[in-house]
């Protein structure tokens, strides 16, 4: 008996001893733990609860700050697009260049167009200019008209202006008596078949079909019809017109008077009434009234019958 409690003594002992060992050890573990945000034993020692883990709040991650900087970086080192915009700039001021040229370009051609195509028909004092000199002042004789005038004549920077009719103005209209038909300095390279040569005055003239032309460099040039120059026909289209003495035919701006089987190149007679002038006249403003030139021949504008007409005028000197 004395040996079994010998023996239950140690057991006991060793027993005890264990569990102050297991005791003990479990005590330096939590106070390892706490010591380290683990986790701690409550008041019966018997449940251990973890407590959460604690995060800041208002951490701040690398992505944010990284983001920062790159619109930062975006912001100060981004080109702002300068060499678009000068390629954008350099094109455009291209084109605008480019379009210049064309401009100038087709300016260029338009004259060039004008000048050899349409000058003669679509400015009525280009002619004007050119017909000083092919000999204009052979058709600019006016003769007298056959009465005297009764109403008094207009009297303006020294010279007298006398009509029968009264100053009516209408605008100057250039009539076109056709294809064949050519206003004065009107150039041509060649002559059709039919024309004729008629020397007048120790000059020759070249006729055809109603036009008028001298030799030029390199072709012919369309002039006034020379007074007294002499032609078997005349076109169908002339006008008759009353110069209150004899009939004259009148086309293209040129008068002709029947002279046997011929028609002879005459001055126009003041007081004739015509329904329509040429291209290559100019209107002139004489203090308040507007005439239509041919070299230094004057038409005034009237009306005869509600029907514009122009009358040939008659000037001279107010002494």
């Amino acid at each position: 008996m004395k040996s079994i409690n010998k023996t239950l003594k140690k057991a006991a002992l060793l027993c005890l001893a264990g569990s102050f060992f297991l005791i003990s050890i479990d005590g330096l573990a939590q106070r390892r733990v706490g010591g380290n945000g683990g986790t701690h034993r409550t008041g019966g020692g018997a449940i251990k609860t973890r407590p959460a883990t604690q995060r800041p709040a208002t951490q701040t991650r690398p992505g944010a700050n990284n983001s920062g900087v790159r619109k930062s970086t975006n912001k100060v080192t981004r080109p702002a697009n300068t060499s678009n915009t000068n390629a954008r700039n350099r094109n455009a001021t291209t084109n605008r260049n480019s379009a210049t040229r064309n401009n100038i370009n087709n300016s260029g051609n338009r004259n060039t167009n004008i000048s050899g195509n349409t000058v003669n028909r679509n400015n009525v004092n280009i002619n004007v200019n050119n017909s000083v000199h092919v000999r204009n002042n052979r058709n600019t004789v006016v003769r007298p008209g056959p009465r005297p005038y009764v109403r008094p004549p207009y009297v303006y920077g020294g010279y007298r202006y006398h009509a029968y009719n009264p100053y009516f103005f209408h605008p100057y209209r250039p009539f076109y008596w056709g294809p064949v038909w050519h206003p004065w300095g009107f150039f041509v390279a060649t002559l059709a078949v039919t024309a004729i040569v008629v020397s007048v005055e120790s000059t020759q003239y070249h006729y055809d079909q109603g036009v008028w032309y001298t030799s030029t460099s390199g072709g012919y040039t369309a002039v006034p019809a020379p007074v007294g120059g002499t032609v078997n026909n005349i076109p169908s289209g002339a006008e008759t017109v009353n110069t209150g003495t004899v009939n004259n035919y009148y086309y293209g701006g040129t008068y002709y008077e029947k002279d046997g089987s011929t028609y002879k190149v005459v001055a126009p007679t003041a007081g004739t009434l015509v329904d329509n002038l040429p291209e290559g006249g100019e209107e002139v403003t004489i203090g308040d009234v507007k005439y239509v030139k041919f070299g230094e021949t004057y038409y005034q504008p009237v009306q005869v019958d509600g029907k514009d007409k122009y009358e040939v005028v008659k000037v001279e000197e107010d002494k």
